[in-house]
């Protein structure tokens, strides 16, 4: 199974007639021998991580969760049974060498689209050139479509036929959420993996293949890498092999030899100097975009000032738009403190002006500020419950007349000339007249109650003034006019 013939090709010079004439010129058993995996000769002049791409299964480094023994994915391959799959990770983690693996494994030609750079013509000569081959040769044709989020609807659609009457197996690629961005037909017609940042012990184990190995790595030079530089290059490299390998070739070309012993040694000066700034894995309108946001907010929201700061400091160093976090700040102050410390929205309000007013890199002084005060702050979500519980009946229920002593004076004129209403139904009561500023009266009909106030913090202050008011307004004569 090992023998594929596997191809490449660029969309931007693709000729499906020419592409099929040179592979039908070609011997098939020349074509699986040159293909078969172990005996690929990479091209000295590729990058160091296209030379390091895994050339079988067991060679894959990570993702164990899909791909260990006795995962769906490894079984599928294994047995040769599945149709259409979309992998979903971040950048780095092997979505493109799966799809070849895939292919090579399951003993069929592999056609690579970009959905930056490929349009509806280049898909559907691809699309022909595999019914070509399905039709005199019986052989399966992979296409793989990397960045398919890239691609429009109509070119999303273009696939559906073809993967419906199997002409073709499609593999999609993409860094952003398969079910925001991929059509549903077609995500319907795929079996979604996600893959996941790779662990510091799986790229310790690919920086050490590319030091060995002998034919794709560095393996015949006079090389050495200090442990601790391998662990900066593998730690800031936050989980991308590509990332990691291009930082450690860029390394080892830029490193004179010793005069004497021609050794290249790679220490963490080096390493240092090959990889400038850390990768954070963070996409601005993706999953990591509003993965970290939400962590942020529960961060506050549980109480933990420490994680709060962490997730914050994440979203400041992969260049988050300022103002946002700002925003989130304040809706929490409101949303998750709330009643319980009506200070936090006074708080969160002053950084965002002080965020408008500074600028980075000093707006994150008024952020943390503000974050910490949330995350630390008592919590009541009770006003922000009792909102949604209003404007749920307003959507859903009968919509509540205005009672006739809360209407304005010219509409209870009205009411009262058209004998709409009673002269004593109009009567309304100034609080400030009365004691403590309050009166029993009714202000919303049929005993509707939306805020019930927490024992939490300031709140329960407002908790106990609430029951002594409402027990008043129980007592009251005006009880039989609803609820208070």
């Amino acid at each position: 199974m090992l023998g594929s013939i596997v191809y490449s090709v660029s969309p931007s010079h693709w000729n499906a007639t020419a592409q099929m004439d040179e592979l039908f010129s070609e011997d098939p058993q020349d074509q699986a021998q040159n293909n078969r995996a172990g005996a690929w000769v990479p091209d000295p002049t590729m990058p160091l991580a296209a030379r390091m791409r895994p050339r079988t299964i067991d060679e894959y480094v990570g993702q164990t969760h899909i791909l260990g023994e006795g995962k769906l994915l490894r079984r599928a391959i294994e047995a040769d049974r599945f149709t259409s799959l979309i992998f979903y990770g971040p950048p780095g983690v092997g979505k493109t060498s799966l799809a070849e693996l895939i292919a090579q494994r399951t003993d069929s030609r592999f056609i690579n689209l970009s959905g930056v750079e490929s349009n509806v013509a280049e898909i559907r000569k691809a699309v022909e050139a595999a019914r070509q081959f399905q039709r005199t040769r019986g052989e399966i044709t992979t296409l793989f479509v990397d960045e398919i989020h890239r691609f429009n609807k109509s070119q999303q659609d273009v696939l559906l036929p073809h993967i419906e009457r199997g002409t073709v197996r499609f593999i999609g690629a993409t860094t952003h959420n398969p079910y925001f961005y991929v059509n549903s037909p077609l995500v319907s017609r795929s079996q979604v993996f996600q893959l996941e940042p790779l662990s510091e012990d799986d790229l310790s184990r690919l920086l050490q293949s590319a030091v060995e190995d002998p034919e794709r790595g560095f393996g015949k030079k006079e090389l050495t890498l200090d442990p601790e530089a391998g662990d900066h290059l593998v730690r800031m490299c936050d989980g991308d092999a590509r990332k990691l390998l291009t930082s450690f070739e860029l390394a080892v070309l830029t490193t004179e030899p010793d005069e004497e012993t021609g050794e290249i040694r790679i220490d963490l000066a080096v390493a240092e100097d090959s990889i400038q700034r850390k990768t954070v894995v963070y996409d601005a309108d993706g999953d990591a975009h509003y993965d970290t946001i939400s962590a942020f907010i529960k961060s506050m929201r549980g109480c933990d000032p420490d994680a709060t700061l962490y997730w914050l400091a994440k979203m400041l160093y992969a260049g988050e738009d300022i103002r946002f976090i700002a925003r989130r700040i304040v809706i929490a102050a409101s949303e998750d403190v709330g009643m319980a410390d009506s200070n936090a929205l006074r708080v969160a309000v002053a950084a965002q002006q002080a965020v408008e007013f500074i600028g980075m890199p000093e707006a994150r002084i008024p952020l943390a500020h503000a974050a910490v005060y949330i995350a630390t702050a008592p919590k009541s979500n009770r006003s922000y419950a009792g909102i949604n519980a209003a404007l749920d009946d307003v959507k859903n229920g009968r919509t509540l007349a205005v009672p006739p002593h809360l209407r304005t004076r010219t509409r209870k004129k009205l009411g009262t000339e058209g004998g709409a209403i009673q002269e004593g139904e109009t009567a309304y009561l100034y609080g400030h007249d009365y004691d403590e500023g309050y009166v029993p009266q009714a202000y919303l009909p049929e005993g509707r109650v939306y805020y019930e106030p927490s024992d939490n913090g300031l709140e329960k202050r407002v908790s106990e003034r609430l029951e002594h008011w409402r027990k008043q307004f129980e007592e009251s004569a005006g009880k039989s006019g609803g609820r208070g």
